[in-house]
């Protein structure tokens, strides 16, 4: 049995998936949500939002992510940082998948990824859960209802929670799987309810296709001046950074908050909703996304809650610190209806500098631009995870190497191209401490940053007076209305500045440590530009 919108000569049995109980096609929201609670999904929230656990896994699981090594692929993926599958192994887990699927419901949603037709993708989402249906709907671009009478898919997804791999039999490395075969332009998601997997994926997925396009994929939020989509800025970032609240502010529109695609057309958008973080979130600080939160169809992942009133508790962080809300973009009043701006003009680089050593803005050149992106600096603190006695630096390639299927290189050149081609200003800005390393200093205050960065978009910081910082090379602007001066010179905040130069320089040596890996494949300016 089948119900719902879609293309009656491209119906799962037309791939080749049979035998499986009600099959839901491309239901809406409170469909969607009216089966989720008949099954025990989850809760209904104040105002329609949809409460739920992701039992054992709250978070993604990299080290589960396989990629087929297929004939097409095997000489363009970066193999040191994804999991190798055998097509035989493929094979079998798609097998057994499918006779896990037997006699269940399924839903299907037939989503598109970038919002610019030129370089988008149709990929059909096939989950076990009801609000893994909902969450993909309003993560990915949904189609005109109209156009699903013909959509046909690029690739396919399926996700089953319930199924558990096999390590031997399939070739991966535990009973969570995600398998990437691009031959078969299949994607399997098993045995983890974590829904921002779904999304991912697409993303993975975009990330190998778009360079041999010349589109630059790019992890990062992006937003434009009000109706003038040719001054777009972007911002890169790892999590807990501000990705998401420093992009969006009032006073731009919006682009997204997470996944873009940088074309010779200019900036889009790969997504159509926003997955923010919501530990400690408030009205105050974050107004906007504070009120999807109570917003029909929002998606609220692994809140504590009042049992009665289904007041969310945003700083329990008891169930993980990692709760999140998935929603879509139109919900952000000035977020932008094409999801499209132009070429960047301002890149900004986030990092949270948790040793309390790099300054709150720094002006990049194209060559340190280069070396920062491909070292996607931020840090982990004391009490994050079980044994971080002290801060630790984490180096994440392109501020997103779980997601990156080909070498570093590729992404970095071609970044470094569409730079010099349309002349974008790179800033590096920490949000992290200041005045000490944390636990001795303080969090670099957010109005700071948003004074910051204000004038590095509006450009009036091109015109201040800058050092060259003596760790690091890059230009430090002096002073900056509306910003204590004393926050832009790092060594100064720290009541001892010897204490200070000894944490610089280690930092430094992590840099210079973990960069080597890049240097036979990186051109000479960039080498110049490496610190240490």
């Amino acid at each position: 049995m089948t119900f719902g919108r879609v293309n009656p000569n491209f119906q799962l049995k037309d791939q080749g998936i049979t035998g499986l109980g009600n099959v839901s096609y491309n239901a809406l929201e409170p469909a969607l949500i009216e089966a989720a609670l008949k099954r025990n999904e989850g809760r209904l929230g104040q105002g329609g939002a949809f409460l739920v656990s992701t039992g054992k896994f709250t978070g993604r699981s990299p080290k589960d992510k396989h990629v087929v090594k297929t004939a097409n692929v095997v000489d363009t993926i970066w193999w040191e940082n994804n999991g190798e599958m055998s097509p035989e192994g493929f094979d079998n887990l798609y097998d057994d998948m499918l006779a896990h699927m037997k006699g269940r419901d399924y839903f299907v949603q037939d989503l598109v990824g970038g919002s610019d037709p030129a370089y988008a993708i149709n990929v059909r989402m096939v989950t076990e859960l009801a609000w893994h249906a909902l969450f993909n709907r309003t993560m990915l671009r949904r189609p005109e209802r109209d156009t699903l009478d013909t959509f046909t898919a690029d690739f396919t997804v399926i996700n089953c929670p319930t199924f558990q791999a096999d390590p031997t039999r399939h070739n991966c490395r535990s009973e969570t799987v995600i398998a990437m075969n691009f031959e078969r332009k299949i994607i399997l998601i098993g045995g983890t309810e974590y829904a921002g997997e779904n999304k991912k994926s697409v993303f993975s997925l975009l990330n190998y296709l778009l360079p041999e396009k010349g589109v630059m994929p790019m992890h990062c939020s992006a937003n434009h001046a009000q109706d003038n989509p040719v001054d777009t800025a972007i911002f890169f970032g790892l999590s807990g950074t501000g990705k998401t609240t420093l992009s969006a502010d009032p006073s731009r529109t919006l682009i997204g908050d997470d996944e873009h695609g940088w074309s010779d057309s200019g900036t889009f958008n790969f997504e159509g909703g926003c997955y923010a973080k919501t530990i400690n979130l408030s009205a105050e600080a974050e107004p906007e996304i504070y009120a999807t939160t109570s917003k029909f169809g929002t998606v609220i992942e692994n809140m504590v809650f009042d049992e009665e009133t289904k007041t969310l508790d945003f700083t329990d962080d008891s169930l993980t610190a990692n709760m999140r809300c998935a929603y879509p973009l139109h919900y952000i009043s000035n977020a932008s209806e094409t999801a499209m701006g132009g070429h960047p003009k301002n890149i900004i680089m986030l990092t949270c500098d948790a040793f309390g050593v790099l300054p709150p803005i720094s002006r990049l050149t194209p060559a340190q631009a280069m070396y920062h992106f491909l070292s996607g600096f931020t840090s982990k603190v004391a009490g994050t995870e079980r044994g971080v006695t002290e801060p630790e630096p984490t180096f994440s390639t392109c501020f997103g190497a779980p997601f990156m299927p080909r070498r570093p290189e590729v992404y970095g050149n071609l970044l470094r191209e569409k730079i010099a081609k349309h002349g974008a200003t790179c800033w590096l800005v920490n949000t992290g401490w200041t005045g000490g390393a944390y636990g001795t200093g303080s969090r670099m205050p957010i109005r700071a940053t948003r004074a910051l960065l204000t004038a590095a978009l509006e450009g009036s910081l091109n015109d201040a007076e800058f050092r060259k910082d003596p760790n690091f090379g890059f230009d430090v602007p002096v002073a900056v209305r509306g910003v204590a001066e004393v926050l832009l010179d790092p060594r100064r905040t720290w009541s001892d500045s010897a204490a200070y130069d000894a944490q610089a320089a280690k930092l430094v040596t992590m840099f210079s440590d973990n960069f080597a890996q890049y240097v036979p494949f990186i051109d000479d300016d960039v080498k110049a530009a490496a610190i240490g």
